[in-house]
């Protein structure tokens, strides 16, 4: 480290993150602890919820954690929650069998996986709360079009949640591999070869919000300036997307050049890195569960099947943390979508 980075550290009065959120691709290999499977025992639970659920006519979205008991698996999904938390902010559960279950059926499974884990919010303008990530036939570097909804290569980037849980229904032809990254991780490196680099991310940008803020304007961006890192109460959390910051300045009226753009597209190229990256390939049946504010994550692209019941399928849900689990937020950084602390996108449409 020269003078000017030991003159730029000591200004920002920085300190380098610890505990099991920094981790490196090589930790998730060797320690397999993240990775669960559904015993026989919590897969009979599950189905003999989801009958007693349907048995009472009950809407999809209409019951909580209460309605949907589950004796031994509930205990494992609140550890879970709370390791999401406090540990590497990643799961995989696995040994589902989603052939046995018709698409209501799955997806009342799955919502009740998701109240024990805490509250789903909204993820789109049509308020949905399970969404589906596949091909929509859209061009993801089109103006306002996510790319969730595209085949595309998807750049590392957190999603606007706590948490977001994908539930594999179909995986695609060929490739669509899901890759994670430490965010705390990244933000060490930076902090010991790049400290200038943190110091516009931690004042933060105003993100594009591509029609599904507050006002739904297409143009609309974040109102306040959303930190990349933020430190708060001892909780180093995270908040990147390099697309939507870069055109979130350009619609603010203050494009990103020099620097401030190099140290924006750093925090992706370490994400991608060897070292960082992690891959993981989704069988039928996985449900993957990340912590947004200590995991990027993104995809490679991806070749369908011709057969449109065989395309690839995501069941897409953005959760928070109930009280007593979730870390502090600062608010300007937990205001991601100006529709207030930890909110959700703003429902304009009310279908799901």
């Amino acid at each position: 480290m020269n003078g000017s980075q030991n003159s730029a550290l000591d200004r920002l009065n920085l300190h380098p993150a610890t505990g099991p959120a920094v981790w490196s691709a090589d930790d998730l290999r060797r320690d397999r602890s993240w990775i669960f499977r559904f015993t026989a025992v919590e897969i009979a639970e599950l189905e003999a919820a989801v009958k007693k659920i349907r048995g009472a006519g009950k809407a999809l979205y209409g019951f909580g954690r209460d309605d949907f008991p589950l004796p031994h698996l509930a205990e494992r999904l609140a550890a879970c929650a709370h390791d999401l938390e406090t540990g590497r902010g990643v799961a995989l559960w696995r040994g589902l069998n989603v052939d046995a279950y018709d698409e209501q059926s799955l997806k009342t499974l799955y919502w009740g996986i998701g109240v024990h884990l805490g509250v789903p919010i909204s993820q789109n303008s049509k308020g949905q709360l399970i969404g589906h990530v596949r091909d929509g036939g859209g061009d993801y570097m089109s103006k306002n079009v996510r790319g969730y909804t595209t085949q595309a290569r998807l750049a590392p980037h957190c999603d606007s949640s706590d948490l977001v849980a994908l539930l594999c229904v179909h995986p695609s032809k060929s490739g669509g591999e899901s890759l994670i990254a430490s965010s705390a991780a990244i933000y060490n490196r930076l902090l010991d070869a790049h400290p200038d680099y943190l110091e516009p991310l931690l004042v933060g940008f105003h993100f594009d919000l591509r029609g599904e803020g507050a006002t739904a304007d297409p143009d609309e961006v974040t109102r306040a300036k959303v930190p990349v890192f933020s430190w708060h109460e001892g909780w180093l959390s995270c908040r990147y997307n390099g697309k939507t910051i870069v055109d979130g300045q350009i619609k603010a009226g203050q494009p990103l050049t020099g620097d401030v753009l190099k140290a924006v597209a750093l925090v992706g190229e370490l994400a991608m890195q060897d070292g960082f990256r992690y891959p993981m390939e989704f069988e039928r049946g996985d449900i993957q569960v990340l912590n947004n504010h200590a995991v990027l994550h993104s995809r490679t692209a991806f070749e369908d099947w011709p057969e449109p019941e065989r395309k690839r399928n995501l069941l897409r849900m953005w959760i928070n943390q109930r009280a007593g689990i979730a870390r502090p937020l600062a608010p300007q950084f937990a205001d991601r979508m100006n529709t207030g602390p930890r909110g959700g996108v703003r429902v304009i449409t009310g279908g799901k």
